[in-house]
């Protein structure tokens, strides 16, 4: 079967985690695109920093941000195609919660990230996607069209496993996921990397069996569920492995590459 979509996720997966890039990474992903094959960001990351990706490897492609809770076109209109909002009621007790915890929170609505605190944890996620944020107490916020709410603790992942525990027993109608070690993201039950896949699958009339999904951690787990060629990153966590086809090389080495040559480009297809 030809491959005719690449689902791909970010950050681990084709941007090291210093946010750089390999050359080889965007040559790949410049000839995939020549030949006609559809590369599609997927990502937790917000629309405007999933934009700035997708834009510095020059992809025209609609853009899948917040685990998949919002799909735009990555035009000047950037018209939105699909999205998922958390209940209004459900993000205030969840944010009342969390102030209980000794834990930071991010919270996203209308592709915009506040935060209470001008904390560490903001300074560092923020300065590393270079994206803008509103120091606001939540309270004073007009609750609506919530992408995400994202807790944040870089010195204790552990917390942040126990947070995602505690919010999957107390919200079982939610999507809740670690992203990395320190990071627990709390979305619409239709905000899933799968969702955003399958909706570009009928998007575009491509079928699971010609889409190739690569990722490296457990929010990866339904990406890769939804292609029919399920590749994980070698720095992948070992839950995601454990679903992959493939497990490929790490993102120092190029993996995304590797991936591509084995099951399209050297595959004699799409060249």
């Amino acid at each position: 079967m030809t491959i005719k979509l690449i689902t791909t996720d970010i950050d681990g997966t084709i941007l090291k985690y210093d946010g750089t890039f390999n050359q080889p990474v965007y040559d790949c992903i410049q000839k995939l695109e020549h030949n006609g094959v559809k590369v599609i960001l997927i990502t937790g990351r917000m629309h405007k920093s999933a934009k700035k990706i997708a834009d510095m490897f020059n992809l025209q492609n609609p853009i899948v941000s917040f685990q998949g809770a919002l799909i735009k076109d990555n035009s000047k209109e950037e018209k939105t195609l699909y999205a998922r909002y958390i209940p209004i009621d459900t993000t205030k007790n969840i944010l009342k919660w969390s102030k209980s915890q000794k834990i930071d929170v991010n919270l996203y609505m209308d592709d915009e990230l506040y935060s209470e605190n001008e904390n560490g944890s903001i300074k560092q996620y923020t300065k590393a996607q270079k994206i803008p944020y509103f120091i606001k107490d939540f309270e004073s916020l007009k609750i609506e069209n919530v992408n995400k709410v994202l807790l944040i603790d870089y010195e204790d992942a552990e917390h942040v496993t126990e947070i995602k525990n505690q919010l999957t027993k107390d919200y079982p109608e939610l999507y809740i996921v670690k992203s990395t070690e320190y990071f627990c993201e709390v979305c619409h039950p239709e905000a899933t990397k799968g969702d955003g896949v399958r909706f570009l699958q009928q998007y575009y009339g491509i079928t699971k069996e010609e889409t190739l999904a690569i990722g490296d951690h457990d929010n990866d787990i339904e990406l890769l569920q939804a292609a029919g060629v399920k590749v994980a990153m070698g720095n992948g966590s070992d839950d995601l492995k454990n679903v992959a086809d493939f497990v490929t090389d790490t993102v120092d080495n190029d993996g995304f590459v590797k991936a591509v040559e084995k099951y399209v480009l050297n595959a004699g297809a799409n060249v």
